[in-house]
């Protein structure tokens, strides 16, 4: 791994933290290869109770880094090997839902699309008050992939995950807590030392029977979701061919609304 993220060990506890240097910090190709490799680091790790993801002090992520070099050369390669590069985010989605132990997301500031995608990735999820979930997809010409929409849906319900999905509604902490979508919400700057309280509270329990019942609720929430996740590089991939995608992808980086045609 890259030093975007660190990994600490305290006892049967566990934190993995990413910080790019820059206020959005965002999911740039490298960060989402590092974040993968570090969920996995947890796959099987029988001395490990409870892992907590963070990002930055002051903001969790803006979503995928729309201005990385690596995403830009991609757009522009094979087919064949487009594909393999956008499973880069869908990869590092699947590595935080299979860590073995708890996994608790502490978030500060923004939680934008990719961000939110991880995060619902998550058993948990510790909100600071000024936190605000956002999946702005829809409006860039996108579709919201790496297989978030079953994870939201099992979260919030189906009216829900359209709104945050499909009509790219912005949700306070106050909003994600009576959702669903977040289960703790707590003063600015406290995120991480909830999540420690938390995580604190699954080291003291018999961790095998511990992780046994993550893995059941898991496949009772989302016994469909490789089913109605599983065409979304390709839809992603058709979406990049329209017009309504460069225009939004143009008009983000430009500072403007888009104007969309359906083409």
């Amino acid at each position: 791994m890259s030093d975007l993220v660190r990994i600490e060990r305290d006892g049967r506890v566990a934190i993995v933290s990413f910080d790019t240097g820059a206020r959005a910090n965002a999911l740039s190709q490298q960060l989402m290869m590092d974040l993968t490799a570090a969920a996995e680091e947890f796959h099987d790790a029988p001395d490990i109770s409870a892992v907590i993801l963070t990002g930055r002090a002051d903001q969790f992520s803006m979503g995928a880094d729309l201005k990385d070099p690596a995403g830009t050369a991609a757009a522009k390669s094979s087919l064949s090997e487009r594909r393999i590069l956008l499973r880069r985010g869908p990869r590092m989605c699947e590595a935080w839902e299979k860590v073995d132990a708890l996994t608790i997301c502490a978030i500060e500031g923004w939680c934008v699309g990719g961000g939110v995608a991880i995060a619902t990735s998550c058993d948990l999820r510790v909100a600071a008050e000024n936190s605000t979930f956002y999946v702005p997809e829809v409006e860039r010409g996108m579709n919201m992939s790496w297989g978030s929409i079953p994870r939201f849906v099992a979260l919030v319900g189906p009216a829900r995950a359209k709104r945050i999905a499909g009509l790219c509604e912005k949700v306070d902490a106050a909003t994600a807590l009576a959702w669903g979508l977040c289960d703790h919400v707590v003063a600015q700057g406290g995120a991480v030392a909830k999540a420690r309280e938390i995580a604190a509270d699954a080291a003291k329990l018999p961790p095998t029977a511990l992780k046994m019942v993550k893995q059941d609720v898991n496949v009772a929430a989302l016994a469909l979701a490789q089913a109605t996740a599983h065409r979304d590089l390709e839809a992603f991939a058709l979406l990049q061919r329209s017009d309504d995608f460069r225009e939004g992808i143009k008009a983000f980086l430009e500072g403007r609304d888009p104007e969309f045609t359906g083409d």
